[in-house]
């Protein structure tokens, strides 16, 4: 607390530099006198405010105690933020990365805030950081990558949130909100983007009056674009982008007090494949020499039967490095943008759904609103992991999950006193199925076929998971003297997971799923690595908030707050060999108490927002390696401390617009636990993945008025990230040093109705890593994504 203590000491400052900067200025507040004077400040008061809704109420982002990021649909558009990983150049503390390791699937998301998120893009872990779409929670993290088409504000909650949304999560919440329809009002707008890689993008929104007290707002695009990595073996090009999305949403007032919102979304998504290439392979792990022998590599060996001591071929694993395409070493590397693998790929999703809400005003102080929505995701992706010739692993998980929620809230909001009482139940139930094609293990039969120029095996596993939560949450606001309101909730959870898995290798791989599928385990006299039974546990908590916050003057609100929230447990899913007692192996609950200070500015034209953390994360759900299985143990403890900053200025009555922001982060791994049988893959002293010690972006434009009709404006924005892992543990095969990437854009308006842009991403063509994995270990390949060179675009826009 003593550091936590100095890093806040620092904030202070800041603030008091800040306020001193304030004071040193013209008080031209003070000097207003006359009647237009006042009228002209409150229009610009007005026109910028920003209203939020993190408290699940209207209110300024000023006044809120809680450190969040919001952004307009404008100022998305402006930034090329075009769908939510676009997120992280934007937002403090913030990484959201595609193609969640061993996914395969380029929609798959891993999102971190604080340095807390989720690396297993599965069902049998919940993320870390909740989505959601118009106040329903996304449980899956294909459903997490959405386009950014109809929107009308994103916000970024950082740290954790639990008292006041229907999900629990431990390390932040992205609120995306859709535009409603509008009453009395025919109007609409499109959108045609073309550019490099062929890329050919539309979006179109139409907004219909029904009735005087009814309203339909439709929308829908689409996006195409070829990829940007090249697999040599045919040319197939990955990370190409082919969706689709659909929206509608109908409004409808039958009373004065009441409104009712019924809304669908769809989007679909068939691509190629992650675009991974190859970043390294360990020449003394087990399964590339195993391929590299079986190819006939010269000087490689293994000590595995049928091989006997005497054959040239025997002996520790090694592969020698000469470049031979026999060989699996470091020669296979092809560079930044060409794959060299020969497995099938694909990364495909179907992601949809609906909700109802309802508001009911029962007076001027008390409404109750109730949010019931169902959603489905349909996904799969297929990757080749070593992105070589051999089949060292190649992936194959697809996964079907239906997700029902109920949500009901209490809010009461009278003179000093604000409140929310909200009830939840979640139900989500998926399917998934599973494909591990490997040179493994090391069996004679195995060992002997891949000899022979034959096939591995395959891991073949099939997953029955659910989810039953139920939860009671509550946050209570009071302003006990003018300027000061003190803040406290409490929440209830209690999560139910069962898993049933069906568990077990094919040999050869080649061999089709068995139908039906076998129903007994190893003991039981049948191949199943686990017994063929529900598993089934419960995790409860009272985890709860609480924060003051002072109005000092009308520039000038600070808070301090404490939070602590847990994320469940659940079952380990893959198996390469039986666990202990044929039974899976479960993990437990994680947890995080967070304590924060802040400030937030506004003086005339210029915004400043700061806070300073600390989080104590305990029980941290961390991977482990029992072969060449991943497997999730509670076994870390670790301090993550962080200093965040947000300014804007926007100089009233000039075209000019600067926005930045910035972050740093201190994580400490405290201490692991020995895990028996397992091998960890961190230590003390290596850094959490996704938590950059640094973060840093900016903004500026100015439009400039072209007579009455037209307005020009350039755009130039870059963002900097430090250093950053993208796993558990150092492996610098896939560790991306800092970078800069920056984009630049010109617009020109005309009557504010049509709009035509050109601009480029990546502008200074920067190569750098947005996604990487490894298992060095047995399975000894290590892989990795760049980003997209530098690529251009020209738009055309118009609204009625």
């Amino acid at each position: 607390m003593k550091s936590l203590t100095h890093l806040m000491g620092h904030c202070a400052l800041a603030t008091l530099a800040t306020a001193g900067l304030c004071w040193s200025l013209p008080a031209t507040a003070q000097d207003m006198s006359t009647q237009s004077d006042e009228a002209s400040a409150n229009a610009r008061q007005d026109s910028e405010t920003i209203v939020v809704t993190a408290r699940r109420r209207e209110e300024s982002l000023q006044e809120t105690p809680i450190a969040v990021s919001a952004f307009s649909a404008a100022t998305l558009e402006n930034r090329q933020v075009t769908q939510t990983q676009d997120l992280e150049k934007i937002t403090p503390s913030l990484q959201f990365k595609p193609a969640g390791q061993l996914s395969g699937n380029s929609a798959a998301s891993v999102v971190f805030i604080r340095g807390i998120g989720q690396l297993d893009p599965t069902a049998a872990v919940d993320p870390g950081v909740g989505m959601y779409i118009d106040d329903v929670y996304v449980g899956r993290s294909v459903g997490g990558t959405v386009e950014f088409g109809d929107i009308a504000s994103v916000e970024v909650l950082r740290g954790p949130q639990g008292t006041l949304f229907g999900r629990n999560t431990i390390g932040g919440a992205i609120l995306i909100r859709t535009k409603d329809p509008e009453f009395g009002e025919f109007s609409g707008r499109a959108r045609l983007r073309a550019g490099a890689d062929n890329l050919i993008e539309g979006f179109g929104v139409i907004n219909v009056p029904l009735a005087d007290n009814m309203a339909a707002r439709v929308s829908g695009g689409f996006r195409k674009r070829d990829g940007y990595v090249i697999r040599a073996f045919d040319g197939l090009d990955l990370g190409n982008d082919n969706s689709r999305t659909f929206n509608g949403a109908l409004r409808w007032e039958p009373a004065s007090n009441l409104t009712i919102s019924l809304r669908g979304d769809y989007t679909k998504r068939k691509e190629h494949g992650a675009p991974f290439v190859f970043a390294g392979i360990n020449e003394n792990a087990p399964v590339p020499a195993i391929v590299s022998v079986g190819a006939g590599c010269p000087g490689a060996t293994i000590p595995f039967a049928p091989l006997t001591p005497g054959d040239p071929r025997f002996g520790a694993p090694s592969v020698p490095q000469i470049d031979d395409p026999r060989c699996a070493n470091d020669f296979q590397a092809k560079g930044k943008f060409v794959n060299g693998g020969t497995a099938k790929v694909l990364s495909t999703s179907e992601v949809w759904g609906v909700s109802g809400t309802a508001v009911l005003d029962l007076n001027d102080a008390v409404t109750l609103k109730s949010i019931t929505a169902y959603r489905s995701t349909d996904s799969r992706g297929i990757r080749d992991a070593d992105n070589t010739p051999f089949e060292i692993l190649t992936t194959d998980v697809g996964s079907q999950s239906k997700q029902f929620s109920q949500e009901l809230q209490l809010q009461y909001d009278s003179g000093p006193l604000s409140g929310i009482l909200g009830g939840y139940y979640f139900n989500e139930d998926t399917d998934e199925r599973a494909t591990v094609y490997l040179a493994f293990p090391p069996t004679p039969a195995v060992i002997g076929s891949i000899l022979d120029g034959g096939p591995g095996s395959r891991d073949l596993q099939f997953s029955k998971l659910e989810t039953r939560s139920l939860a009671a949450f509550g946050e209570l606001s009071y302003e006990i003297v003018t300027g000061l309101e003190l803040t406290g909730g409490l929440r209830y959870t209690e999560d139910r997971k069962t898993y049933q898995g069906t568990v077990f290798n094919l040999f050869p791989s080649t061999l089709p799923d068995p139908d039906p599928l076998p129903t007994k385990a190893i003991p039981e006299g049948g191949p199943l690595y686990i017994y063929n039974t529900p598993n089934r546990r419960t995790f409860s908590a009272l985890t709860g908030s609480a924060s003051a916050r002072y109005e000092f003057t009308d520039w000038l609100n600070a808070y301090v707050s404490y939070a602590r929230s847990f994320k469940s447990g659940g079952f380990n899913t893959r198996y390469n060999a039986p666990p202990p007692d044929y039974e899976p192996v479960p993990f437990n609950e994680e947890t995080v108490d967070s304590y924060e200070i802040g400030a937030k500015m506004e003086m005339g034209d210029f915004r400043l927002n700061l806070a300073a953390f600390q989080a104590n994360y305990k029980d941290i759900q961390l991977v482990f390696r029992e072969g060449a299985v991943p497997l999730l143990f509670n076994a870390g403890k670790a301090r993550i401390r962080g200093f965040e900053a947000e300014a804007s200025y926007h100089p009233w009555g000039t075209g000019l617009r600067i926005d930045a922001g910035m972050s740093t982060l201190d994580d400490k791994i405290l201490s692991i636990t020995e895990i028996p049988g397992a091998t960890a893959t961190v230590s003390p002293g290596d850094g959490l993945p996704l938590t950059p010690s640094f973060q840093g972006n900016f903004a500026i434009s100015y439009e400039f008025p072209l007579g009455e009709r037209y307005t020009l404006t350039p755009r130039f924005d870059g963002s900097y990230t430090s250093s950053l892992t993208f796993i558990t543990g150092s492996v610098p095969e896939i560790e991306q040093d800092g970078y800069f990437v920056a984009n630049g854009s010109v617009e020109l308006a005309v009557d504010e109705k049509w709009k035509i842009q050109a601009g480029v991403i990546n502008l200074f063509d920067k190569d750098y890593l947005i996604q990487g994995n490894a298992s060095l270990g047995t399975l000894g390949y290590a892989e990795k994504i760049y980003a997209r060179p530098r690529n251009w675009y020209v738009q055309v826009s118009a609204s009625f």
